[in-house]
């Protein structure tokens, strides 16, 4: 069979149960983030406290994850959020993905909570609940190396310091780099008292269809590797959409004060702190760097978000302070926009040192590295941080008004989308908060694409203009389905059709890849449906948590405060504009005028199983 199996773990009761997902609910799912979502809904109850052990935390790989297909590593980490309070999912590359499936396992469903520091220890086909407390309060990396030395060459999904102390921004780390980071999902393992997930497996993965398999996967590596983009993001990574943004006017600078900030971290200097480039299982892009102060990085996030949104321009600094958000288990995009946000506060006398125990500016290095490591261990006003957004209730209403989130999630885009109304229409309505990566049409900007490529990507109706409203629902819609659907596969984004280039993996050949797998005959519409059909099931969580169309909304600043600088000087969004684009959007993914799924649709997907 070529499904791997389900563990069901209850770590109060150190309970496990070894069972299979029925191939039904995986044809209407896939895998990873689908049957992920698939399974929160139907065995979350509504209104439990994320840090309770009722709330489960699922470790699901990609239908394709493992396998000889291009940048199969991926694997989603999911929960309800302790920082939203809603649908918490994070997507991760890396080795660990594919050492669960050769141990045995597509998806781990952990309960409860262990009575003392624990890990479990996922096997050939088995599972074992093993003591942690010689882990405890090491940090990412450290344990990673130890349990390598305690078990041999295990893959290890791991939280840090921050998680153990519950940092409602702690993420899922494996490797040096690789971060599950967005909605807290770290702290969620250190409320079970969960420090690591180690792999270790030699079942290797049954393909249906071997010698397709081998030629397909041979075809569509030679497709990717004709393509510019991906020579760039192999030689000098996610960095280089700094330049491009920031010459635009679109990099968020000072908490979104500013939109433009300094050419130091330009992707050329980034370079000269680079060692070398590496990648994630499988990959064929290899778009990351290993850089010479001892961490992996930085991303375009980290650059964004600890740069120029905290008024950092040296490079080294910044590039220090993603390996520290690294080692602690930090989320760095949280980590950037909650700094800022506080910084910001403080300029205007909204909070002062009677919370903050010192000053607090931008550009201030040596402030956000203490900052950092009093977050994560949960001291001073790092212990109010550690809450997130939820701070609004402490720094009073007015706070809101300087904070760059959507739905609790402070944004994960460096890009200020003020300027580009398909970004701004997508992290508001993205189903975790504030994220580029569930919806963001990259080409509406990047690109100049003939009109009839944007055509056939999107739809009839689109202008080549990234300032207009007109039919930005369309690229939304169309980046919501094939995203879902390739995290659902494992894939990585990077060589997803529409996400960096108008080419790449898209239904055509996921349909062939699933084919070479499984045996399963899908249609392009097929797997289009199945993209449909999480971004319903995640909205039918949200619904129940009380989301709705007043939370499909935008930064106050982003309505009321013009763009100043660059190219993009003086544009904002329009709120008549962005409600009407909002409706329009709806009304595509059949939802009520108060962004509900309909009834019908949610008895279809409830009577899956």
């Amino acid at each position: 069979m070529y499904s791997k199996k389900l563990g069901i773990i209850d770590l109060s009761k150190k309970k496990i149960k070894i069972t299979r997902t029925s191939e039904a609910l995986q044809k209407q799912f896939l895998g990873g983030r689908g049957l992920n979502s698939y399974y929160l809904y139907k065995m979350i109850k509504t209104d439990i406290d994320p840090f309770s052990p009722e709330n489960i935390i699922i470790f699901g790989t990609g239908l394709l994850t493992g396998t000889l297909v291009p940048n199969s590593s991926r694997f989603n980490v999911s929960a309800k959020s302790p920082e939203t309070g809603i649908l918490g999912d994070s997507n991760c590359g890396g080795y660990f993905a594919a050492e669960l499936r050769y141990a045995g396992f597509d998806r781990l469903i952990i309960h409860g909570k262990a009575p003392k520091p624990s890990y479990l220890y996922v096997s050939d086909g088995n599972i074992e609940i093993k003591e942690a407390k010689d882990y405890w309060g090491m940090d990412t990396t450290n344990v990673q190396q130890s349990l390598r030395h305690d078990l041999g060459h295990v893959e290890a999904a791991v939280c840090g310091v921050a998680g153990e102390k519950l940092v409602r921004f702690a993420c899922v780390r494996t490797g040096v780099k690789n971060a599950a980071g967005r909605c807290g999902l770290g702290a969620v393992m250190g409320s079970k008292n969960l420090k690591a997930i180690a792999a270790k497996g030699t079942q290797g993965i049954e393909i249906v269809h071997p010698e397709e398999m081998l030629e397909t996967v041979q075809e569509l590596k030679d497709y990717i590797m004709n393509s510019k983009i991906i020579s760039i993001l192999g030689s000098v990574g996610t960095p280089l959409l700094y330049e491009v943004s920031n010459t635009l006017g679109a990099i968020r600078t000072k908490n979104s004060q500013l939109n433009a900030w300094s050419e130091s971290l330009n992707a050329e200097v980034i370079e000269t702190y680079v060692e070398k480039m590496i990648s994630c299982s499988s990959c064929i892009v290899h778009c990351r760097h290993r850089n010479k102060l001892g961490g992996e990085g930085p991303e375009y996030t980290a650059v964004g978000l600890l740069g120029a949104n905290l008024g950092l321009d040296n490079t080294a600094n910044v590039i220090e302070l993603n390996n520290i958000c690294n080692e602690l288990g930090l989320d760095i995009s949280s980590s950037g926009t909650i700094l800022s946000w506080a910084f910001e506060l403080y300029e205007k006398s909204i909070i002062d040192q009677t919370l903050t125990e010192e000053p607090l500016q931008f550009g201030d290095f040596d402030l956000v590295k203490r900052l950092l490591h009093k977050i994560s261990r949960r001291e001073g006003f790092g212990n109010i941080l550690a809450e997130s957004t939820s701070n609004i209730k402490r720094f009073g209403k007015t706070a809101e008004d300087y904070l760059i989130a959507v739905k609790g999630l402070p944004q994960s885009d460096p890009h200020d989308c003020r300027y580009i109304k398909a970004f701004a229409l997508g992290i508001a309505t993205s189903s975790r908060g504030a994220d580029h990566l569930r919806s963001r049409p990259t080409l509406e900007i990047f690109l100049h694409l003939p009109e009839e490529v944007k055509e056939r990507i999107y739809g009839k109706g689109i202008p080549n203009d990234p300032t207009s409203y007109v039919g930005k629902e369309k690229t939304v819609y169309f980046s919501d389905n094939i995203f879902a659907a390739i995290d659902s596969l494992g894939i990585c984004k990077f060589i997803c059709h529409g996400f960096n280039s108008p080419h790449f993996v898209d239904y055509t050949w996921m349909k062939k890849l699933i084919h070479c797998a499984t045996g399963w005959t899908f249609n392009e519409k097929n797997i289009q449906e199945v993209g449909k059909r999480i971004i319903d099931i995640e909205r039918m969580f949200n619904n129940r948590e009380g989301i709705t169309r007043k939370n499909d909304t935008l930064p106050k600043r982003y309505f009321d405060d013009p763009m100043p600088l660059n190219i993009a000087k003086g544009h904002h969004i329009d709120r008549k504009e962005f409600d009407t684009l909002l409706s329009r959007y709806y009304k595509l993914r059949s939802w009520t005028p108060d962004g509900l799924v309909k009834k019908e649709r949610i008895n279809e997907l409830e009577s899956l199983q």
